[in-house]
């Protein structure tokens, strides 16, 4: 699944290479160097998320440079679409960055500790967050560090940068940019790669 994932990002033209962290001593990894003719680097990632993402970021050439925009992007989202990445480049670039996502379309609840119905939450400006989420590398990494200095366990990029005072541009990209994280959704990710690009 990793290696449909980084074809599809380094299809689009606007990705210059990639950036793989990984488990140290990962059996796993393919030893994949070029996809599309553009680089494929790796480093040692972390426990958490924010973790690797940060690992990823020092690992990077100084050829990218601290204001140029880097996409952090989940490997378990083989469907991003390669439109939905333009998108996000195009407007995320004219801000301080910016992620995709949808809005909800479902009514929420919210559950008492017996999972029964407390109350119905408000659904409106609420969003689901995806990935890519875009962000300067030198920003990106200033945020992630003042995060983990100050214990806070950030779940995104995006909320990283919350917290260093950043707005992120919300960019609406396709509902089918699903996170593969069971068999069920392992199946809707191979019907959904035959019919995306």
């Amino acid at each position: 699944m990793i290696e449909r994932t980084l074809a599809r990002l380094a299809a689009h033209p606007q990705v210059a290479g990639l950036l793989v962290t990984l488990a140290a001593g990962d059996r796993h990894w393919s030893g994949l160097d070029t996809l599309h003719g553009k680089p494929v680097l790796t480093a040692v990632g972390g426990v958490e998320r924010s973790d690797s993402v940060l690992a990823g970021l020092d690992a990077l050439p100084a050829a990218v440079g601290a204001d140029d925009f880097v996409l952090v992007h989940d490997a378990a989202r083989p469907c991003v679409r390669l439109t939905d990445i333009g998108k996000l480049i195009e407007l995320a670039a004219a801000t301080d960055g910016g992620l995709l996502g949808a809005p909800l379309r479902d009514t929420l609840k919210h559950a008492d500790a017996t999972d029964r119905v407390e109350r119905t939450e408000p659904r409106e400006r609420r969003w689901r967050a995806f990935t890519p989420q875009m962000f300067r590398r030198g920003p990106l990494a200033a945020a992630l560090r003042e995060a983990a200095r100050r214990g806070v366990n950030v779940s995104d990029e995006a909320m990283a940068m919350e917290l260093a005072g950043f707005a992120p541009l919300l960019v609406e990209g396709a509902e089918d940019n699903i996170k593969v994280t069971t068999a069920a959704d392992f199946v809707l990710a191979e019907f959904l790669l035959e019919r995306t690009a």
